[in-house]
């Protein structure tokens, strides 16, 4: 899989960036895509390696909230990629950013066989792309713990 947007069509795709635009009235049209393109990336790679415990970074976060808000169509993203992947919401706490998992998840997608925008991956104090997600998820715990928000159940 090279190509994210065969996984959804332009109205799906143009759907959720209107939510994500609706929380976001500051982003252009171009940057609610971009965002949304990034966190189907994010969610196919969370279904291809279920054990990876990947993390979205602020930005791909909230185009993550915005395609889960669209449930049917979430629903049949996941089962087009085989996997429910689960959403473990949290409390927002900037200081359990880890740069490392950021990275580990941008090199997972690449191993996945899709290309990653780097612009998008951000530490979640960096407000240069001004979105409404306040925090990154993570799991409790110490230095190395990854995240648990991409936990996934086995096939539907």
């Amino acid at each position: 899989m090279t190509d994210v947007t065969a996984l959804l069509d332009r109205p799906q795709r143009l759907g959720v960036a209107r939510t994500v635009l609706n929380n976001n009235p500051r982003l252009s049209e171009g940057m609610a895509e971009r965002i949304v393109d990034e966190a189907v990336k994010f969610t196919a790679t969370c279904a291809r390696f279920p054990e990876a415990r990947l993390r979205p970074s602020r930005i791909v976060d909230e185009g993550w909230h915005a395609l889960i808000l669209h449930t049917r169509l979430y629903h049949s993203l996941c089962d087009g990629l085989g996997r429910f992947v689960h959403h473990a919401p949290e409390l927002p706490d900037p200081s359990r950013h880890n740069a490392g998992e950021l990275t580990r998840t941008q090199e997972m997608i690449t191993k996945a066989g899709l290309s990653v925008d780097d612009a998008l991956w951000l530490a979640p104090t960096d407000e240069s792309i001004p979105v409404a997600a306040s925090c990154e998820h993570s799991e409790p715990g110490g230095e190395g713990t990854c995240s648990g928000d991409c936990s996934n159940t086995g096939p539907n």
